[in-house]
């Protein structure tokens, strides 16, 4: 394993007989925290991790690319989706990285199963426009299954809709599901922050935007609670 900079590490857990892992630590020339399951020459840290088989380091997710947004403010009015619970979607799924592969073959940026792609007519699930546009009319699917209730159609999105039917209507009591929807809904305070910074307005928690359109001649304000993507050189 190569060394990276991270901001988070997970730990992958073995049996019992497996053998301890060991992390190190030390600060690069600029600063940053390296972590690293290798050891090097000079001053570092290092911290036994028991019963743990081995140690996978990861990069902080890199938001979003901000070339999404359109996609992504699109297929949201075409939906009725809330545009902030996608963006903290692809956050969780993907980290905004489009060519994202999971162990279980969930693919792109919403990390659609190949089978869920097939039938949603995505072709192509690694073109960003594709997969947003599936995912969310996937999204718009479990809302509409589950009375638009937000909470059991992310529980949906993760676990599959029967597991949420078979208990009940409930959101299961698995814990990478329950993970799943506390992350989401982090990252979804996140993105609504966000655009309130951004915004001209906030009325009642929703940001609004402020844009001009030419109307013989004089500049009318149109008011949205979509940015106006910017004007092409």
């Amino acid at each position: 394993m190569s060394r990276l900079i991270c901001a988070c590490l997970a730990l992958l857990l073995g049996g019992v007989t497996a053998a301890e892992a060991q992390i190190y630590s030390w600060r690069d020339a600029n600063g940053a925290l390296v972590l690293s399951d290798r050891p090097r020459d000079g001053a570092m840290a290092t911290v036994p991790v028991p019963g743990a088989a081995g140690v996978r380091t990861t990069r902080a997710a890199p938001p979003v690319r901000a070339g999404l947004d359109g996609i992504i403010d699109r297929e949201s009015r075409r939906h009725g989706v809330r545009p902030e619970l996608v963006r903290a979607i692809i956050q969780v799924e993907s980290a905004g990285d489009q060519q994202a592969l999971s162990s279980e073959g969930a693919m792109g940026l919403m990390q659609l199963m190949p089978g869920t792609a097939q039938d949603l007519g995505v072709t192509n699930p690694w073109d960003p426009a594709q997969n947003v546009a599936g995912g969310v009319a996937y999204l718009r699917q479990l809302l509409d299954r589950f009375d638009g209730n937000e909470e059991l159609a992310l529980a949906a999105y993760n676990a599959g809709p029967q597991a949420v039917s078979r208990h009940g209507n409930q959101v299961p009591p698995f814990r990478e599901t329950q993970s799943y929807l506390r992350r989401v809904r982090s990252s979804t305070s996140l993105a609504r922050a966000a655009a309130a910074a951004r915004a001209d307005i906030v009325v009642n928690g929703q940001a609004i935007y402020k844009s001009f359109h030419i109307v013989d001649g004089q500049r009318i304000p149109v008011y949205s609670d979509v940015p106006q993507a910017p004007s092409s050189p």
